[in-house]
């Protein structure tokens, strides 16, 4: 699995709100998930009580609650985590398909850092090794995204 390695000084960030909308739906999976951003979050300068968490049934909910979050013009960034685990049947396609298409046009609608923490996985193994407390956790790596995202956003608006 590759790592995920950010630019060296991204966190020049003046001040941040930062919603996270996780998904219910293999709630042991996203809690990783969550617990990763938070870390992340809060070990890059970001204060606990400028992170607002939101938590959504299942993947499907997330761009609609992202684009929400974006609306209320309350944040400076949104996370989106969940995870779709493969199953027998095309439901996985079309659950991550859509998610996929429909958080990247929040970002883009909204002119927010919407980063996209959504697992898609074959198996519960992969799903675990990707949510766990270790350096390979796509919480965090999301979480990083926004951060990074964040900062280049201020320095082209001139921050």
């Amino acid at each position: 699995m590759s790592e995920f390695r950010p630019s060296e000084k991204i966190f020049d960030i003046l001040e941040a709100r930062v919603a996270v909308i996780a998904a219910r739906w293999n709630g042991e999976i996203t809690d990783g998930l969550l617990s990763g951003a938070i870390k992340a979050l809060t070990r890059h300068g970001i204060a606990q009580n400028d992170i607002e968490i939101f938590r959504v049934p299942g993947a499907f909910e997330l761009p609609l609650a992202s684009q929400r979050a974006a609306r209320t013009g309350r944040f400076s960034a949104v996370i989106s985590l969940g995870c779709v685990i493969r199953g027998d049947t095309p439901h996985f396609d079309y659950v991550c398909s859509e998610t996929t298409r429909g958080i990247g046009q929040v970002s883009l609608n909204e002119n927010l850092p919407v980063a996209f923490g959504l697992l898609t996985t074959d198996n519960l193994e992969q799903s675990l090794e990707r949510s766990g407390d270790n350096s390979e956790n796509k919480g965090e790596e999301a979480a990083l995204t926004a951060l990074e995202m964040l900062t280049m956003l201020q320095k082209m608006d001139g921050s």
